[in-house]
């Protein structure tokens, strides 16, 4: 089981990677939105809370317990498929269509955000 702090980890490198998207035009929209957004690891009982602003991913508080207020981006997940998914290990798609990690967000960023996963 991945302990928090390698959860914290993946998502530090998952907004590196972000910032390091290519210059596909559609990519870069999707780094690009500013949004709230959360980071439910079920197994540790534990949200990451921050924004996805200017290509990055910022965590601005560790919260025990799910989400306490509706973030615009909402993932949920255990922290085994967080570190598997950003070392690409887990394909995000075959592990959202069996409910392993669960995205919430309004459509338009859901489209805009495919573009990444």
């Amino acid at each position: 089981m991945a302990t928090t702090e390698e959860c914290r980890s993946a998502l530090k490198k998952l907004s590196e990677n972000l910032a390091q998207a290519d210059d596909d035009s559609s990519a870069k929209g999707a780094a690009a939105l500013d949004r709230s957004l959360s980071c439910h690891i079920r197994d540790l009982d534990t949200t990451f809370v921050g924004r996805l602003q200017d290509g990055r991913i910022e965590v601005t508080d560790t919260l025990a317990g799910p989400p306490r207020e509706k973030a615009q981006i909402r993932l949920a997940m255990a922290g085994d498929d967080l570190v598997a998914l950003v070392d690409g290990k887990l394909n995000f798609a075959k592990a959202w269509a069996s409910g392993r990690v669960s995205l919430e967000a309004g459509f338009r960023d859901l489209l805009r955000l495919r573009t990444l996963l």
